[in-house]
């Protein structure tokens, strides 16, 4: 009887550790709704220093519906460059509503050529290079993630 209730606290305990993990369920899916047509990317989430630094370098592969979603909390001027980036991306610059500004396409694996945003941009979104294309997106289309915030409209 002992040994069931050490397992049952054990069970509780690993629920615990994962609740944090858990509160977050939902973020690794990111939608972007272009016309009447919708694309679904399983994203990594980089919102800290250490994993926005490192984004996307040192990986040979990304499927095609993989990506990384910077998250930089607030609308500012960004930046990127291909430093340590094995695999052509696109970067989809994104404000704080979702609207995507700015597509740069097929970003070249290890230049250091500042690529900006060009405006202030909340979001950055990588997928692998030519799938913008691929899919026919352009500015103007929304990304749609539990971290987008809808615009609020004046009454």
């Amino acid at each position: 009887m002992r040994a069931i209730g050490n397992l049952v606290l054990s069970a509780l305990m690993l629920l615990a550790a994962l609740a944090p993990a858990l509160a977050q369920d939902g973020e690794d899916v990111a939608v972007i709704n272009s016309g009447d047509q919708s694309f679904t990317f399983t994203v990594e989430i980089a919102d800290t220093p250490e994993e926005t630094a490192r984004g996307l370098m040192f990986r040979e592969e990304l499927a095609p519906d993989a990506g990384m979603l910077f998250d930089f909390v607030e609308e500012r001027p960004a930046s990127f460059w291909m430093q340590n980036t094995l695999i052509s991306l696109d970067m989809l610059f994104i404000k704080a509503d979702g609207e995507i500004v700015r597509i740069h396409e097929n970003a070249v694996p290890m230049d250091t050529t500042p690529i900006p945003s060009g405006e202030p941009i909340r979001f950055v979104l990588e997928i692998p290079g030519g799938r913008s294309a691929e899919l026919g997106l352009e500015a103007g289309a929304r990304l749609e993630h539990p971290r987008v915030q809808a615009e609020v409209q004046p009454q």
